[in-house]
């Protein structure tokens, strides 16, 4: 009751919290979230987790910023895949049927799962290569007919 008296009467005694020992950490920038490729794999699923959704590790690939998502620890033999050059890692990444997969300093593996681009376009890491491919839509007859009724 007395606290609430010193307050309400303007006479609470203000005490500046020191720095020292303060847990609160700043918000975190996109330059500062760049992998250094120089880690354990744990080291590096930790970094991309911790930056996952926001503000996003990532990596230059092909010249261009592109950030990773939905990282996991893969604990298996070498996965076939198609190589993938990234800039500062020791190792090229694979792109897999289950996504990237990115090699720490020691041996170890890391499964990226989605990629986004500096765009904003976001694709499973697994479509990697064929990203840029597109589909061209077929239709049944029936779909046609359909689609001419609804004209």
């Amino acid at each position: 009751v007395e606290a609430v008296h010193l307050i309400a009467d303007g006479k609470a005694p203000r005490i500046p919290q020191p720095k020292e020992g303060a847990t609160y950490e700043g918000i975190q920038k996109k330059e500062n979230a760049e992998i250094s490729w120089d880690q354990p794999a744990a080291a590096l699923h930790n970094w991309i987790r911790g930056h996952d959704k926001v503000p996003g590790a990532w990596a230059t690939i092909d010249g261009q910023v592109v950030t990773f998502y939905g990282s996991s620890l893969l604990d298996a033999s070498v996965p076939a895949g198609q190589e993938l050059a990234i800039k500062g890692a020791s190792r090229p990444g694979l792109v897999t049927k289950n996504g990237l997969v990115v090699f720490g300093n020691d041996g170890k593996m890391v499964l990226v799962r989605n990629l986004q681009f500096e765009d904003g376009k976001m694709i499973p890491a697994s479509k990697y290569f064929s990203a840029d491919e597109t589909t061209a839509l077929e239709l049944t007859e029936e779909e046609k007919k359909m689609a001419e009724d609804i004209r």
